[in-house]
């Protein structure tokens, strides 16, 4: 049996869908753990340990699965002293000299390359606007921009934030972060990140590229926690670190601190008014302005703050949060609007679990059902078997597909492969029913007007389809984005390949 051009062009996009999907050499092949975050702050870090790297062995023993790192790494830490650690990736081999676990988190090598969405991996999802003001789709842009930024220099991972905007024409962003709580999620979005230096009421520098040159992080020359003490809830620590200000605003820094009187005490010599800290409008800290500081240009200043703890270890982990969470607002500066969170929801990984087993059980069910009906209704084997082994490719290429632009796979998208399915399967039978009735006109006519049905219904969908990119604020945008890319593969490729199969087997 001669093949048609357009049946190999299905079987070689067939075969690049599978690639995209599960890659070369396969994933469902590959050993190992790879590392998902990497504490910015850490010896691992430091060493060259890096997300996304494949953990294969370590000193020496193989590692296959999540099971088998936790078990080695288990047994070595926590230790007294510092211990010799041997870590080969698929690339290099880092030697750690620590008394505690590796700052990274590591899970099981994904067996393809599909990406899941929070729907099915977990985590918390918020839907956010500007309070009191309509964002244009440019500063609606910036915004995501900034929120992106901000995110990233947090150390967080696995973290989405686009762009979205409903019928009415509102912007908002929507900001996806795997694992996440709803208070974690919260607490980071809701807050501007405003940070402004006062001496009385005047603004010294506030946080954000223009004032601030650079910021002191991961060096313990001038970066650190000071001291720790009790106190009646249990331990508060202190930390401080240096920040280098721009010429702009250590002049200013300088014009203000040259009128103000200075106030001699035990301690030493200080100006009558000190150094107020503000995060979103809220005094973090005051700090005495030395006498040799008056009316002086300087660019670097020291920031200070504290954290508590019902443990030191615990005052200690506060206070190096807090630090890194204030030396972010300074780098990034603050959110250009105040943020008001519209929708936040969760989903737990095990409800995503869920969810994948019930998807595919139901596909499962669904694809019986739906071969039963065929072979009770055509009573043919060769044609029923084509129609139901065309279906399954159009569910590979939508996935390859998928796989190939990254398109994150939630409970919206799975329902538009299922409904891609649906279509494509009437638009299958429509070409079996025109290529069994019998008429005066030719097989290759019949087919012709096949195709010409289906071509109808298909423009009719894709019209239909493009409101629902901008329903429910982008919500529904999964569903749209695959039900139309699952259509577009059968008009484009699956149905003519199928159309040039009955043709054959007709023939």
């Amino acid at each position: 049996m001669k093949l048609s051009l357009r049946i190999w062009i299905l079987i070689a996009i067939l075969v690049i869908s599978l690639i995209s999907i599960f890659g070369i050499p396969p994933a469902f092949l590959q050993k190992g753990v790879v590392i998902t975050s990497v504490d910015t702050n850490s010896t691992a870090f430091e060493q060259g340990l890096a997300k996304g790297q494949i953990i294969t062995s370590i000193d020496g023993q193989k590692i296959s699965n999540l099971q088998d790192y936790t078990e080695i790494i288990s047994s070595k830490f926590p230790s007294d002293a510092p211990v010799k650690t041997i870590f080969n990736t698929k690339d290099s081999e880092v030697i750690l000299f620590t008394n505690s676990a590796p700052e990274i988190t590591v899970s099981n090598i994904p067996k393809t390359n599909l990406k899941l969405g929070l729907d099915l991996s977990g985590g918390s999802r918020a839907l956010i606007k500007a309070q009191d003001k309509e964002l244009s789709l440019s500063e609606i842009t910036d915004l995501v921009d900034i929120t992106s930024n901000r995110l990233n220099e947090f150390g967080i991972a696995d973290i989405k934030v686009v762009t979205v905007s409903d019928l009415s024409g509102n912007n908002y962003m929507l900001v996806e972060i795997a694992g996440a709580t709803p208070k974690d999620l919260e607490s980071i979005l809701a807050q501007q990140g405003k940070f402004e230096a006062k001496i009385g009421e005047q603004i010294v520098f506030i946080g954000g590229s223009r004032d601030i040159a650079s910021v002191c992080r991961g060096d313990a020359t001038c970066a650190g926690i000071e001291s720790c003490g009790e106190i009646s809830e249990g331990y508060s620590c202190k930390f401080a670190f240096t920040i280098y200000l721009s010429e702009e605003a250590a002049q200013r820094h300088a014009d203000i601190t040259s009128n103000i009187s200075i106030n001699q005490t035990p301690q030493g010599n200080y100006l009558s008014e000190k150094l107020d800290l503000y995060v979103d409008d809220n005094l973090l800290n005051s700090l005495l302005v030395s006498e040799d500081l008056k009316g002086r240009v300087t660019t670097q200043i020291q920031v200070s703050g504290s954290g508590q703890g019902p443990t030191r270890n615990e005052a200690i982990e506060s206070a190096n949060e807090e630090m890194h969470n204030l030396q972010t607002i300074l780098i990034t500066g603050s959110l250009p609007y105040k943020l008001e969170i519209v929708k936040l929801d969760t989903i737990s990984p095990v409800l995503g679990q869920e969810f994948v087993g019930t998807i595919l059980l139901a596909g499962l069910i669904a694809f019986i059902a739906v071969s039963i009906i065929i072979f009770l209704r055509y009573r043919k084997i060769k044609s029923s078997v084509l129609l139901l082994a065309t279906s399954l490719a159009e569910v590979v290429i939508i996935l390859g597909v998928a796989a190939f632009i990254e398109w994150n796979l939630d409970l919206p998208s799975i329902a538009g492969i299922l409904a891609a399915i649906g279509t494509g399967i009437d638009s299958l039978i429509i070409v079996l029913d025109e290529s069994q009735q019998e008429t005066s006109l030719s097989l290759k006519q019949r087919l012709k007007r096949a195709f010409a049905i289906i071509l109808g219904a298909y423009f009719t969908a894709l019209v239909a389809l493009i409101p629902l990119l901008w329903a429910g604020a982008g919500l529904l945008k999964g569903f749209a984005i695959t039900t139309i890319i699952g259509i577009s593969i059968g008009v484009l490729i699956t149905r003519p390949a199928f159309t040039d199969m009955v043709r054959i087997i007709g023939e």
